[in-house]
């Protein structure tokens, strides 16, 4: 059950991934015109589009996470202070806030979104969906090491 869970999670998380960054590249980096080149069609995506799918792909990520996390707590976390792998540990300690800190962002991210783009508005846009992608590209890169570490399904 936790591998079917797992995969689930990491699914998600891929998902949430590429809309996360297709967002913060289109809204740092905008197109002018599509050219038909890769990547002018990444930079020119609908980016206020993705703010509803986002935001529930970062609440139907966390859900199979928080199922697995007891698994990690019970049996990862222990094997990795057996073998005094404190990095990847303390790695994973920082996934957790950062998580929590991104939940905490969301209502701000929907805030800025749910409006038409508006000038005055598009530099805290951009640096709220930034801040999302930064902490979902660390924590899955951080989840893919441990898991890594660990051996899946092991």
């Amino acid at each position: 059950m936790v591998t079917l869970l797992l995969i689930i999670h990491s699914l998600l998380a891929v998902a949430l991934l590429g809309a996360l960054t297709h967002q913060a590249i289109s809204v740092w980096w905008p197109a002018t015109r599509r050219t038909g080149s890769f990547v002018s069609g990444l930079r020119s995506v609908p980016s206020m589009s993705y703010t509803n799918a986002i935001i529930l792909l970062f609440c139907l990520t966390m859900i199979p996470g928080a199922i697995v996390y007891a698994e990690y707590r019970i049996v990862v976390r222990v094997m990795l202070q057996d073998y005094r792998l404190y990095g990847p540990e303390g790695a994973f300690e920082l996934k957790e806030h950062l998580v929590a800190i991104g939940l905490g962002l969301l209502p701000a991210y929907w805030y800025y979104w749910k409006q038409p783009a508006v000038k005055d508005r598009a530099s805290t846009r951009a640096i709220v969906t930034t801040l999302l992608a930064v902490i979902v590209w660390y924590s899955f890169l951080v989840g893919h090491v441990l898991n890594n570490i660990r051996g899946f399904g092991s």
